[in-house]
């Protein structure tokens, strides 16, 4: 297992790389292919090039090592590593010119989540996490990510993507917390996770996410001190059903109230 200092060092160069073939494509004129018969599922060119350029590396220094990702398939995924990629998470919030997008790099070990980075090139924020620790670097320097304490759902301030992802039984369960906390907000992706493991953010709901959507996070969450699990409580490694805290103790409240509608 490579140390997280050498994780560090080598995702600077990954977030390198896929900012170079992403960021000549933001806010500019761009073809967008839409990846559903019924839908909308939106993939550029720069998603494609972005991936292209974090695979071309790890393949370079991790030829064992497995990959995930979501616009080139999988490699390797027996292999004790795998790299879970998702070079542009929020591609609508790219397409409409919104720096609310990230590019997510995260890395499990045995299948658990080991190692998370999300970047976003645009704003030059870059967060990490081990598990154990968080830390943010941006135009100021690097520092230590730490959640906040927030126990009470009332208190509560919760991001998802959209209320949209939650039908039946989910809807219902979402509705009712949405209703309890203090604000709700839409629209996030990736960044409402990362919010979490900076003390902005206290909760992020959200279904049928796919791997690549939230390995990188929970490392992050997990090393800033919150938790991240399916709605059931068991790992996130799979996607699904996700939902992460900020306080331990608001997660199991949540948890209880998600019970219901769990899959």
């Amino acid at each position: 297992m490579p140390t997280s200092d050498d994780l560090a060092a080598f995702s600077a160069e990954l977030c390198q790389a896929s900012a170079a073939a992403i960021l000549p494509h933001f806010r500019a004129a761009l073809s967008v292919e839409n990846k559903l018969a019924e839908g909308f599922d939106p993939v550029t060119v720069a998603d494609r090039a972005g991936e292209e350029a974090l695979r071309a590396l790890i393949e370079a220094r991790f030829p064992q090592h497995g990959i995930l990702g979501e616009e080139h398939g999988s490699v390797r995924l027996d292999a004790e590593h795998v790299w879970v990629l998702d070079p542009i998470d929020g591609t609508r919030a790219f397409i409409c010119g919104l720096p609310t997008w990230g590019t997510l790099i995260g890395l499990t070990r045995g299948g658990r989540p080991v190692f998370g980075v999300m970047d976003q090139p645009y704003v030059e924020e870059r967060f990490l996490g081990d598990c154990e620790k968080a830390w943010l670097i941006n135009r100021e320097g690097t520092r230590r990510l730490a959640t906040r304490s927030c126990a009470d759902l009332a208190q509560a301030i919760m991001c998802t993507t959209h209320p949209g992802l939650f039908q039946g039984a989910e809807g219902e369960v979402y509705r009712r917390i949405e209703g309890t906390v203090r604000t709700a907000r839409y629209g996030t992706d990736c960044y409402g996770y990362a919010m979490i493991a900076s003390g902005q953010v206290d909760l992020v709901i959200e279904s049928g996410l796919q791997p690549y959507d939230i390995v990188a996070l929970a490392p992050i969450i997990e090393g800033a001190g919150g938790v991240v699990t399916d709605w059931r409580g068991g790992s996130p490694a799979n996607g699904g059903q996700i939902v992460a805290s900020g306080d331990p103790a608001l997660h199991e409240k949540v948890l209880e109230m998600l019970a219901s509608a769990a899959q």
